[in-house]
């Protein structure tokens, strides 16, 4: 088998990666100074001169044939268009972690991130993220190890639930959760939301993937816990906007998109004001605009106190 190498290949189009199978999309790749540009083709064919045509490429069917490209080209990250499929993102995140490589999505700029215009009080805000997740994980560990029996007891399959979600300035990565759910509960994600609004969040309070503990635990919020890690690791903030998965955040419209390269955190405004009783995707992204706009340390604090009363009280969780 041939190993596709980017340097064989113009600097401008690389390739056009014809798809096959259940996801029609096909995908341009563009080689730009040791990144690797991942766009959605147009709807009519690209026209190559025979000086700019690539080598085929094997369709995505074939993960691990993409995982030894990445892998022996000097590609140092990905950027992939927010325009693609949900499902082509996933995989091109799953081949980019096996190669050890990273995925982010093409954004606009965002002009309202705190960390742009409160340096010193945005590194204040850092510092005591990982002082109070620590701290967090070292008192709950009793907790932690409680909930891991209890799944393991309950249900088949593993412990934890990881999820790729949309992280600072787009870049993905894998969000932990204790599970919740059924082995492979995402496998029928679309078709359990199949009668969702297209303009709202992808939940539903009677999902019939979610086990009878699952339930306890979401609605106290303890399947979170496991975020403390995504804190540690600088993947999360303990206060920030909500954690964006991969198939709310291709459907937020393009206006609003630069909201998603905020640096998401464990709880925030929308979780203590309106969590589940408000599901319309442009209403959220609005809310978690407006907090980047007004961002502050006091404000942060005051979401974190309202947070314990609202976990105790199961306020909108489900």
């Amino acid at each position: 088998m041939t190993i596709f190498d980017p340097l064989m290949l113009q600097e401008n189009v690389i390739a056009t990666w014809e798809k096959q199978g259940a996801d029609p999309s096909n995908c341009l790749l563009y080689w730009r100074r040791h990144q690797l540009l991942v766009r959605r083709s147009l709807p009519q064919p690209v026209i190559l001169t025979n000086r700019q045509k690539p080598p085929y490429l094997p369709p995505l069917s074939d993960p691990q044939w993409l995982v030894e490209c990445l892998r022996r080209s000097p590609v140092r990250l990905v950027r992939g268009d927010v325009n693609l499929e949900e499902r082509s993102l996933r995989a091109w995140a799953d081949a980019c972690v096996r190669s050890n490589k990273t995925l982010y999505l093409r954004l606009p700029t965002a002009a309202q991130l705190p960390q742009r215009r409160t340096g010193t009080r945005w590194r204040f805000k850092r510092v005591c993220d990982w002082t109070l997740a620590a701290l967090a994980l070292g008192l709950l560990s009793p907790i932690f190890v409680g909930i891991a029996i209890a799944v393991t007891l309950t249900s088949p399959g593993p412990i934890f639930f990881a999820q790729w979600r949309v992280g600072e300035r787009g870049k993905l990565f894998r969000i932990l959760k204790f599970r919740t759910m059924m082995t492979d509960a995402e496998k029928y994600h679309h078709q359990v939301m199949a009668g969702q609004a297209s303009d709202c969040l992808h939940k539903r309070e009677d999902d019939p993937r979610i086990t009878p503990l699952g339930r306890w635990l979401r609605r106290y919020s303890l399947d979170e816990l496991p975020q403390l890690i995504n804190v540690l690791r600088g993947e999360m903030s303990l206060v920030g906007p909500r954690p964006w998965a991969l198939y709310d955040a291709v459907r937020i419209r393009p206006e609003l998109r630069s909201r998603l390269n905020a640096l998401p955190g464990i709880t925030g405004a929308w979780q203590v004001e309106a969590r589940s009783h408000l599901v319309d995707l442009d209403a959220v992204n609005d809310r978690d605009l407006e907090y980047l706009r007004n961002w502050s340390l006091v404000g942060d604090l005051r979401i974190l106190l309202r947070t314990v009363p609202k976990v105790l009280s199961g306020f909108g969780a489900y």
